[in-house]
């Protein structure tokens, strides 16, 4: 494997592969435009191990339960809203009621709930706006790009060029995984201390959970969908 790769490239090409990054707790949505090598060094991991790890996904590759790499943007997006958008609409009432359960039942003698329940909230309050966005402004720019590509029109820019939006959404991007990666250490890691009552252990279970798909919802908006849909205004208007 060449380790000039992307991190998001690697996950691009096999989507099993997440899982070797997060077994290395190596960042692959936002951070995902770095090498391997970059990464790893980042990320202080041990380049071959992990080299290693990925080559043993290839050699137990099963058939994919998602041929993303080839579909169309109209495709991917679907995709994004139906699987992602929805669970993360589903899982915030839940993951908030654990949250503030225990925030109200422990926090006067563990103070790190209530920094827990707060920064879960502030994370679920930037992602409704942010879907909002972009199920209402970006994603249908986007399937109107495609469909003009389709029938050689021509297409209006309201917003001056997609990387307008685009650079907003990334952006908003980071602020979500700055609040995940605080929610994660102050679970440590989403490991539940030995006298956590079964509301905190449920709570850090959906807290795991919730991490786990929004990096690979994240990634595929950084990684494959917002670079393709540049490239593609970039043929719109020549």
């Amino acid at each position: 494997m060449n380790d000039s790769i992307t991190v998001g490239e690697i996950v691009a090409d096999n989507y099993r592969k997440a899982e070797v990054f997060r077994k290395f707790d190596i960042d692959f949505c936002c951070g995902g435009g770095k090498s391997l090598s970059e990464t790893c060094a980042d990320f202080d991991v041990n380049l071959e191990l992990v080299k290693e790890a990925l080559h043993h996904v290839d050699l137990n590759a099963e058939k994919k339960e998602y041929d993303i790499e080839n579909w169309n943007l109209t495709q991917l997006i679907d995709h994004i809203v139906d699987k992602h958008h929805s669970y993360v609409k589903e899982a915030i009432p839940s993951v908030t009621e654990y949250a503030l359960k225990v925030k109200n039942v422990h926090g006067e003698n563990k103070p790190y709930v209530i920094e827990i329940a707060d920064h879960f909230l502030a994370l679920a309050d930037e992602l409704t706006g942010h879907m909002y966005k972009e199920e209402n402004i970006l994603f249908p720019f986007i399937k109107d790009m495609e469909k003009a590509s389709s029938a050689n029109e021509p297409i209006q820019v309201p917003f001056g060029t997609v990387q307008n939006p685009i650079n907003m959404m990334m952006k908003e991007h980071e602020n979500a995984g700055d609040e995940l990666k605080e929610i994660k250490r102050l679970t440590t890691a989403f490991s539940p201390p030995a006298e956590a009552c079964a509301s905190h252990q449920v709570l850090y279970g959906l807290l795991k959970d919730f991490e786990s798909d929004l990096m690979m919802h994240i990634h595929l908006e950084n990684n494959i969908l917002f670079p393709k849909a540049i490239a593609l205004e970039k043929e719109l208007l020549k």
